[in-house]
C-alpha cells in the first residue's frame, strides 16, 4: 500500500469522498442499462442465451455488488483511493463531479486547497519557448523591461539547467502526517528555479507552484487556513506576490490567449480542453488576488495587483462570482484610495467593462455611479479633487454604450426630478435639503459631463450619427434650473453657481443653446447693491477671510450681506456670464445683438444703483470703505459684450439671406464660429481665464503651504 499523497488526504477531508463513489455507481448502472438495451434489440447475451430484461439486470447488477463488496471491506480509504480504477481520466472526472454544482456561475464553488495536478499534464511543450524569449522584447517590452530592471539573471540562463530540477520543489510539499510534519519555509533560490521555468519553458508546472505560495501569500497567518509554504522574510514575501502577479498574464496569454476586437473589447478564450483544465486554476488565484488587496498597504503594490488582475479578467468573465467580487474591490479601492490606486484601479474597472458581455457593463455603471455618490456626500478642500477625478472618470464609463447608459442615466435624473417636485410641494427646511446638498450637486455636474462627453459636438461630426443620450438634455436643464429657483435668496447663490457651471460645461461641449444669463443677471445686480450698500450689516464682514465659493452650497450666517461675500460672488458670476456669452452657441448665433439687449440693460441698472450706495439711499454717494474693483470688473465685462454685438452685426450686414432660410443661417453661424477669436469678447474672457487660473495655483500653494506670497 503506498503512501496517501497531500492532495488524497485534503480530497477524503472535504467530505467529497462519498458523493463521488456514488456518483460513479450511478454512472456505472446506467452504462449497464443502455448496454443492455443494446444486446436486447439483437446482439446475443455472453452465455449465448436470450436478452436479460430489465428486472434481471437489476438483479446482476446486486449480485456484482455482493462481489465487490467483501474486497472493498478490507480496504482502507488510501487503497481504495490508490485502486487501478482510478486513473487519469478518472482524476478529471473528480474533479468534473467534485464542481458539478458550480455549472451556474453565480452558484459556483470550488476547493481552494485543491493542489490542482491535472495542470501537470499539461506541460509538455518542451523548448520552444525559448525561441520566444528571443522575441519578448518585442511582443511584451514592457515585461522584458521589468526583467531587465529586477531580474536580470533569469535572462542570462542555461537551457538544460532545469531538467533536473522539475520534481526538487515536490520533496518539500509531501508530509506524512499533516499535523507533525512542519511546513517548509520559502526561499529566493525556489523562487528563482520557478521563475526561470516559467520564462524559458511557460511551464504550468511551475506555475501552479508559483499560485500554492501565493494562497500563502494571501491567507498568511490566518488560523483557520491551511497553508503549503511559511514566509517569514518581507523580501521574499514581496518578491512572490510581484512575481506571481506579473508572470501569470504571460503564461497564461501563451497557452490559452483570448481574442481583441477591432473596437477594443475583448472575447474569453475558446472553451479548449487545456482552457477547462486551467480554469479552476485561474479562478483560485484570481479570488486569491481579490483577497490580498485587503491586506496590501504599500499603494504601488496594490496598483501593480490591480493592473496584473485586470489583464486575467478575460479568463474569468464568465464567472459572475468572480466579477462580483472584484468589481466590488475595485470600486472600493477606486472611492477610497490614493489618487494612483483610484487611476489604477479605474483602469481595471474599464478593462472589465470593455469586454463583450453586456449584463457586466450594466453592473459596472450602477456600481460606479452609486459609489461616487456615497463619496461625495461630504466635500471639503482635501476630498474634492479625488472627487472630481472619480466624476471624470466615471463618465468616460458612460460613455462606452450609450445604449446602456441612457437607462441609466434617465432613472437618476429622473430621481433627482422626483426630490426637487416632493421640495417644491412640502416647502419646508426638511425638504429643501433634499435638494440643497452636496450629493445633488455632484450628481447634477456628474450628468452634465456625461451628456458633454457623449454628446459632443465634435465626437457627433465624427461619427456621423446623434448620441442616444442627446434626449436627455433638456430634461437635466429643466430638472437644473428647477432647483436654482427652489431657494433664490443671495445666501444659496454659492448653490446657483454650482449649477450654472455644470450648465456652462454643456453648452460648451454640446454647442446646445441653454439660456443662463436669466439667473446670473439676478445674481450680479444683487451683488452689486450688496457690495457698495451703506448698511450696517455689510461691513459686519471686515475681519472674515473670503468664502471659497467652490467648497460652500449655502453662505454661513456669518457671511449674510456682507460685502467680502457680495465681492466674491460677483468675481464668480462675472466670469461665468463672460464665458456663457462668448460660447459659439451663443456669439456665434445671428441673433447675438438681441440676445444681449436685456443682459446690457440690467447691468446698467445695477451698476447705477451700486453708483448710489444701494437703492435705499438714493442719490448719496457710497461710503469711503466701498471698493470700486468689482464695479470695474462689471463696467469692463459690459463693454465687451456692447463690442461683441457690434462685431456680430457688421458680419450679418454682409450677410444675403432672409431669416426664414434656416440652412444658410447654419452655414453662416458655421462661419462665424471659426472666427471668434478675433472678436473683443472672446480675448476678454481669454485675459480672464488665464488669471482666474494663476489665482487658483496661488491659492492652492498657499494651502499647502508652500512659500508664496498672495497679492490682494
Amino acid at each position: 500500500m503506498g503512501k496517501a499523497t497531500k492532495a488524497t488526504k485534503k480530497f477524503i477531508s472535504s467530505g467529497k469522498l462519498k458523493k463521488t463513489i456514488q456518483d460513479r455507481k450511478k454512472h456505472r448502472d446506467i452504462k449497464k442499462k443502455i448496454g443492455s438495451r443494446r444486446g436486447a434489440k439483437g446482439k446475443p447475451s455472453a452465455g449465448g442465451g436470450e436478452p436479460e430484461d430489465d428486472g434481471g439486470e437489476e438483479e446482476d447488477g446486486d449480485d456484482e455488488e455482493e462481489e465487490e463488496a467483501p474486497n472493498m471491506k478490507g480496504m482502507t480509504v488510501d487503497d481504495f483511493l490508490g485502486g487501478g480504477f482510478m486513473g487519469e481520466d478518472d482524476d478529471e472526472d473528480m474533479d468534473d463531479a467534485a464542481g458539478s454544482d458550480g455549472e451556474d456561475d453565480d452558484e459556483e464553488d470550488f476547493d481552494d486547497n485543491a493542489s490542482f495536478a491535472s495542470v501537470d499534464a499539461l506541460d509538455g511543450e518542451g523548448k520552444e519557448h525559448l525561441i520566444e524569449l528571443s522575441k519578448l522584447a518585442e511582443k511584451d517590452p514592457e515585461f522584458y523591461k521589468y526583467l531587465q530592471e529586477n531580474d536580470r539573471e533569469l535572462l542570462d540562463f542555461n537551457p538544460d539547467a532545469l531538467e533536473n530540477d522539475a520534481d526538487e520543489d515536490e520533496d518539500a510539499m509531501d508530509e506524512d502526517d499533516a499535523e507533525a510534519v512542519k511546513v517548509p519555509a520559502l526561499t529566493k533560490d525556489i523562487l528563482k528555479r520557478w521563475q526561470k521555468a516559467i520564462l524559458e519553458q511557460r511551464s504550468l508546472r511551475a506555475l501552479r507552484k508559483l499560485h500554492i505560495a501565493f494562497r500563502s501569500a494571501a491567507h498568511l497567518n490566518e488560523e483557520d487556513q491551511v497553508v503549503a509554504w511559511t514566509i517569514d522574510s518581507a523580501s521574499v514575501y514581496n518578491k512572490l506576490v510581484t512575481t506571481t502577479l506579473r508572470y501569470t498574464p504571460v503564461v497564461l496569454a501563451h497557452h490559452v490567449p483570448y481574442k481583441t476586437l477591432a473596437n477594443g473589447k475583448y472575447k474569453p478564450p475558446t472553451q479548449t480542453p487545456k482552457f477547462k483544465t486551467l480554469q479552476k486554476l485561474i479562478l483560485s488565484y484570481f479570488h486569491n488576488a481579490i483577497h490580498l488587496m485587503d491586506q496590501l498597504t504599500d499603494n504601488e503594490l496594490l496598483a501593480l495587483a490591480l493592473s496584473e488582475t485586470a489583464k486575467v479578467v478575460p479568463y474569468v468573465i464568465s464567472s459572475r462570482k468572480a466579477v462580483k467580487l472584484y468589481l466590488k474591490k475595485c470600486l472600493s479601492i477606486w472611492s477610497s484610495g490614493a489618487d494612483s490606486v483610484r487611476i489604477a484601479a479605474f483602469l481595471a474597472i474599464r478593462h472589465l467593462a470593455s469586454g463583450t458581455d453586456s449584463a457586466v457593463l450594466d453592473s459596472i455603471m450602477k456600481g460606479t455611479y452609486m459609489s461616487l455618490v456615497k463619496s461625495c456626500k461630504s466635500t471639503n478642500p482635501y476630498t474634492l479633487p479625488s472627487i472630481t477625478l472619480m466624476k471624470n472618470s466615471a463618465s468616460e464609463l458612460f460613455c462606452l454604450d450609450h445604449a446602456i447608459a441612457y437607462q441609466h442615466a434617465f432613472g437618476y435624473i429622473r430621481q433627482l426630478a422626483i426630490h426637487l417636485r416632493n421640495s417644491m410641494k412640502v416647502k419646508t427646511k426638511e425638504a429643501y435639503k433634499q435638494v440643497y446638498n452636496w450629493q445633488y450637486v455632484h450628481s447634477i455636474d456628474f450628468w452634465s459631463l456625461v451628456l458633454a462627453k457623449a454628446c459632443d459636438k465634435d465626437a457627433e461630426k465624427a461619427s456621423g450619427k446623434e448620441s442616444e443620450l442627446k434626449a436627455l438634455i433638456y430634461p437635466l436643464v429643466q430638472v437644473s434650473v428647477g432647483a436654482i429657483r427652489l431657494m433664490p435668496n443671495s445666501r444659496c447663490f454659492p448653490f446657483h453657481l454650482h449649477i450654472l457651471r455644470a450648465l456652462l460645461h454643456l453648452t460648451k461641449h454640446t454647442h446646445t443653446y441653454i439660456p443662463l444669463s436669466p439667473h446670473l443677471v439676478p445674481i450680479l445686480t444683487a451683488s452689486l447693491a450688496l457690495a457698495h450698500s451703506r448698511s450696517p450689516s455689510a461691513g459686519n464682514g471686515k475681519t472674515l477671510r473670503p468664502l471659497p465659493l467652490d467648497l460652500q452650497i449655502r453662505a454661513p450666517q456669518q457671511y449674510a450681506r456682507t460685502r467680502i461675500y457680495a465681492a466674491g460672488v460677483l468675481a464668480e458670476a462675472t466670469l461665468l456670464l463672460g464665458e456663457w456669452l462668448a460660447e459659439p452657441a451663443v456669439h456665434a448665433s445671428a441673433a447675438f445683438p438681441e440676445l444681449t439687449v436685456p443682459v446690457v440693460v440690467l447691468l446698467r441698472k445695477g451698476l447705477k444703483t451700486a453708483a448710489n450706495g444701494g437703492s435705499t439711499t438714493g442719490g448719496k454717494k457710497p461710503s469711503k470703505g466701498a471698493s470700486m474693483q468689482e464695479v470695474g470688473a462689471v463696467k469692463v465685462l459690459l463693454e465687451r459684450v456692447e463690442e461683441g454685438a457690434k462685431w456680430v452685426e457688421q458680419r450679418r450686414r454682409a450677410a444675403a439671406f432672409a431669416p426664414a432660410d434656416t440652412a444658410e443661417i447654419a452655414r453662416w453661424e458655421e462661419t462665424v464660429a471659426g472666427k471668434l477669436d478675433e472678436s473683443p469678447l472672446v480675448k476678454y474672457v481669454k485675459v480672464q481665464r488665464k488669471a482666474r487660473e494663476k489665482q487658483r495655483k496661488l491659492v492652492e500653494k498657499a494651502r499647502k503651504g508652500e512659500d508664496e506670497i498672495l497679492e490682494e
